[in-house]
């Protein structure tokens, strides 16, 4: 388990980041990339999404281009506090949540999509958390996740490994099935540089 897989960790790392995050995201994770996310979901205006790690709300900028209202979830005060700057605290369109992707404080049964990216490298049990997906989508709602591919140099392997998770396609398949999922398919994603950086994963709940 890597260094930043542990709740309060992570949090410290936020803390900080929180100030940088939106100039150094783009190098990572930018509107193209998102816009090519977003369009592998069957989004209409009136469903009711969430968005687990939103961070500053990069991704809820996008979700809100296709839906009316975006529930927004960040364990992250200090990555809130950047998202509330931009959308408020307390009103629509965004209904923010402090809370753990591995116990969401929602109802069974009540999201259309459920979304998270450049969250689940830092869940200590993605599995936990994908069933918590699961758990709170609608049957038949669908699930889309963006995390970091893994490297293919062994030298990048062991790196990676010491900081936080990083997946091939393999164990994204293992781990959204073992959640439950089905119909899962892949997306390599990432800016020019380094076109596989990401890899999103989507999939579908049982009716």
């Amino acid at each position: 388990m890597g260094i930043l897989e542990n709740k309060a960790r992570a949090r410290l790392f936020y803390k900080y980041l929180s100030k940088v995050y939106d100039q150094i995201n783009p190098f990572i994770w930018n509107e193209e990339m998102r816009t090519e996310a977003l369009d592998l979901l069957e989004l209409e205006a009136d469903m009711t999404v969430l968005d687990v790690g939103c961070g500053t709300g990069f991704a809820t900028e996008g979700l809100l281009e296709r839906v009316d209202e975006v529930y927004a979830l960040d364990q992250s005060e200090h990555q809130l506090e950047q998202a509330y700057a931009k959308f408020g605290k307390r009103a629509p369109p965004v209904q923010f949540h402090r809370g753990d992707a591995e116990r969401l404080p929602f109802a069974t049964d009540t999201f259309d999509v459920v979304w998270s990216s450049g969250s689940i490298e830092y869940w200590p049990n993605p599995i936990l958390a994908l069933r918590e997906f699961r758990r709170v989508l609608k049957p038949g709602g669908q699930v889309l996740v963006v995390g970091p591919n893994y490297p293919d140099n062994v030298i990048a392997q062991k790196l990676a490994d010491s900081i936080m998770l990083f997946y091939d396609e393999y164990e994204a398949d293992r781990m959204f099935k073992r959640a439950g999922f089905e119909d899962v398919k892949h997306l390599f994603q990432g800016p020019s540089y380094d076109p596989e950086v990401a890899i999103t994963t989507i999939g579908r709940a049982p009716e």
